[in-house]
């Protein structure tokens, strides 16, 4: 049987800074995030709502935003390393750990260390790319498809790899122990 109901209208619900606040709280509570992804939710819970203060809606995002680094809920420079960190651990490139730091808006001075980190284990997380895709070395057998072989290059470009690594670990043959553990120990793995 369908529900007949009227879906509830959430843009009709009051929001005033207190509330703002809590959202606020619960949001740092529940997830590991920069001021700029803070503000953007509150921005867009202002927006979903009808704001009851007599303050400014933006102004009050900013001050709850202020609040929450104040109480260090906020620590852009620890974000970025995580989610760096946990990019480059999914075998993701440098060129995509920098662009997902930029849309999460962490500035320059805050994201240089975990660049910097990303970019020393960059053939590390190649190699992890290759071998989750089953890609080059780690292919169940060896196919000279030049077609398969651009999709697979194109694979390493989309997860943010230099061509140039993507060619080099897909020219190692499925089998070749010897190449296989200079790529390894290149990228410090066990």
């Amino acid at each position: 049987m369908a529900n007949r109901r009227a879906p509830f209208d959430r843009s009709k619900r009051p929001l005033g800074a207190a509330k703002l606040d809590e959202l606020a709280l619960a949001y740092v509570a529940r997830f590991a995030t920069s001021r700029a992804k803070l503000l953007r939710y509150l921005a867009r819970k202002v927006r979903e709502s009808e704001w009851m203060d007599e303050s400014d809606a933006m102004a009050a995002c900013e001050a709850v935003a202020d609040r929450m680094d104040a109480l260090r809920y906020l620590d852009d420079r620890q974000y970025a390393t995580m989610r760096a960190g946990a990019m480059t651990r999914r075998g993701l490139g440098v060129r995509r750990v920098k662009a997902q730091l930029y849309v999460d808006g962490i500035a320059a001075e805050d994201s240089g260390e975990a660049i910097e980190t990303a970019e020393s284990e960059a053939v590390a997380a190649a190699v992890g790319f290759a071998r989750r895709r089953r890609f080059g070395p780690f292919a169940v057998r060896a196919d000279d498809d030049p077609r398969l072989r651009e999709r697979q290059v194109a694979a390493f470009a989309r997860a943010g790899h230099s061509l140039t690594l993507a060619r080099r670990i897909l020219a190692v043959a499925p089998g070749d122990e010897d190449a296989l553990a200079a790529l390894d120990d290149e990228a410090a793995l066990d």
